[in-house]
């Protein structure tokens, strides 16, 4: 599982990812940007927790193991625009605004976001293919778990 991520971000796209590979690598990207303004702390890991358990319907042991694997995969992953093209590539439109919904909850774990945890977001949204309305939407919809 965790290698047809990683030959995918070798540039080895031989087919879409399954459904289950393509939540890791969404979750890698939660990591991605709960780490980009450098606190990554208890906050943005149990938020992770708590969407990876309600996405993916599994309790929380199953989900902290599943937050580990992503952080695996988000610190072999490419740059952030590179990687938000690939899973464009590879998961549905419905599970990307689902993402862009998870990224908000992420960045709003610790209070207000900041510019980096913006910034990403805004790259991200972009190359997921969504646009301004749909990441406003997805922010107006993330609420605290």
């Amino acid at each position: 599982m965790l290698s047809r991520i990683l030959n995918l971000f070798k540039g080895h796209p031989s087919e879409p990812l399954p459904e289950t590979d393509a939540r890791l690598a969404l979750g890698a990207l939660m990591v991605r940007v709960a780490k980009s303004d450098d606190d990554y702390k208890v906050r943005d890991i149990s938020r992770i927790d708590a969407l990876l358990a309600r996405m993916n319907g599994i309790g929380p042991v199953d989900a902290a193991k599943m937050r580990a694997t992503c952080e695996k995969i988000e610190a072999e992953a490419p740059s952030t625009r590179k990687f938000a093209l690939l899973i464009r590539e590879t998961v549905s439109f419905e599970a990307r605004i689902e993402a862009l919904e998870a990224l908000w909850q992420v960045m709003l774990a610790d209070g207000a976001p900041s510019d980096g945890e913006m910034a990403i977001v805004a790259q991200v949204c972009e190359a997921l293919g969504l646009s301004k309305a749909d990441c406003e939407d997805a922010q107006s919809r993330a609420a605290p778990l």
